[in-house]
């Protein structure tokens, strides 16, 4: 999760609101009809028309795919009506690990069908062509393996009493609002909040994994959802997501602005982290109005140009790998963003739906991973903008054999 979902300008709320649709039915398209989803339509288009796809580096985006092909999946899995049918997907896998990178573009018109995602005009709405597109990152920050100076914030490991549901799943007893639940002698309930955690309410069913500078930090940590700690012996640690206590998720941006403490206007990670360590009372209360709270595990950080792993179980490519509505996408596919990104080269990219995110609701709305650390921060934070968004979905085996003499007509120009 990244700090962009969690507070975005008021105009950005409106952009990004505007492409949220319920999640996806159960009913498919047949076979021979244009692909369907509610609150939008799929209008399909010639990949080699599009501006920039010509120019893109495919080669990343294919090396990025292959590796979301080779991940393990989601846990738990997604359910079952997103839209990108699993046995053409995995054909499209299968055909991508003997792909010769140089000829990435025609790997990709050989077996993807290209839609651009519409809004269609409706109750005095007129149509949409564009979505919105924020960025987020992986924190680097300062750890320790036991508490002492400069390291006094335990971030926990799950608890053996949490229960985390499966999308669409509902437990007795349990509001459906809430999507993890404690496990007791009679059944699930409520997990305690974060002030209730924070108080001690847990500390017999966990532990420390790590310990962070200060109380910001973890919230920080917890924010993102994952990042990256240096000890004080020069090792990294790579700090993963592990599950969630469920209960309701607040911005601390939004409370911020809305007691009078910051200005809406220029509110960047910088600017909150440095207002709450000034001034701690505030901080620990409005910490603790976001009811929402994250556990951890630790790994050793294997390679350190890629991120951690996104919720498809595949680590993430700085500027490829991209956040979707997993009730609506399957995670692996590739979208064409039609629009310059802040600090890249032409006006498309082409990247592979690899995560998801609580504020990432609708067709149209992805967050794109932009890599590690303070610049990445600060990239990511710049990243707020409408852009077109272009899915592609793998052919059915029938038409991948009557289009393959033809694919390099999708293709790069010679």
């Amino acid at each position: 999760m990244s700090f962009r979902r969690v507070f975005l300008p008021a105009a950005a709320v409106l952009a990004a609101a505007a492409f949220s649709v319920p999640a996806l039915g159960q009913d498919q398209p047949r076979a021979d009809a244009p692909p369907r989803l509610p609150g939008a339509v799929l209008e399909p288009v010639a990949l080699a028309g599009l501006p920039g796809w010509g120019a893109d580096d495919a080669a990343a985006a294919l090396d990025a795919f292959r590796r979301t092909c080779a991940a393990p999946g989601p846990n738990p899995p997604q359910a079952e009506g997103v839209l990108g049918d699993p046995v053409d997907l995995a054909a499209a896998c299968a055909a991508a690990a003997g792909a010769n990178p140089g000829a990435a573009h025609s790997f990709f018109a050989a077996h993807f069908s290209a839609y651009r995602i519409v809004r269609p005009a409706a109750g005095g709405e007129p149509e949409r062509r564009v979505g919105f597109l924020t960025g987020y990152f992986e924190p680097e920050l300062t750890g320790a393996l036991e508490p002492g100076p400069g390291a006094t914030a335990p971030v926990l490991a799950r608890p053996d009493d949490l229960v985390t549901l499966a999308p669409g799943e509902t437990a007795p007893g349990l509001d459906p609002i809430y999507k993890s639940g404690r496990r007791t002698a009679t059944g699930l309930e409520p997990y305690p909040d974060r002030a209730a955690i924070e108080d001690g309410a847990i500390a017999a069913q966990t532990k420390p994994v790590l310990w962070l500078r200060d109380a910001v930090d973890l919230f920080v940590l917890q924010v993102q959802g994952s990042g990256r700690a240096r000890l004080p012996d020069g090792r990294s640690m790579r700090v993963l997501y592990d599950g969630k206590n469920g209960q309701p998720y607040t911005s601390i941006g939004k409370l911020l602005v809305a007691e009078g403490h910051l200005p809406l206007n220029g509110l960047s990670l910088e600017r909150w982290t440095t207002w709450l360590r000034a001034n701690p009372d505030h901080a620990r209360r409005l910490m603790r109005m976001n009811r929402s709270y994250i556990f951890f595990r630790v790994e050793p950080v294997t390679d350190p140009k890629l991120g951690p792993p996104g919720a498809a179980g595949a680590p993430l490519s700085p500027g490829r790998s991209m956040a979707v509505d997993g009730t609506l996408w399957r995670y692996g596919l590739p979208f064409f963003l039609e629009g310059k990104l802040p600090g890249q080269p032409g006006r498309g990219h082409l990247v592979i739906a690899a995560d998801t995110g609580s504020a990432i609701v609708g067709p149209a709305r992805g967050d794109l991973y932009v890599g590690t650390g303070a610049t990445a921060g600060v990239a990511a934070g710049d990243l707020h903008d409408r852009m077109g968004f272009v899915v592609l979905l793998p052919k059915p085996a029938a038409a991948r054999g009557s289009t393959a003499p033809e694919a390099g007509r999708g293709g790069a120009p010679p």
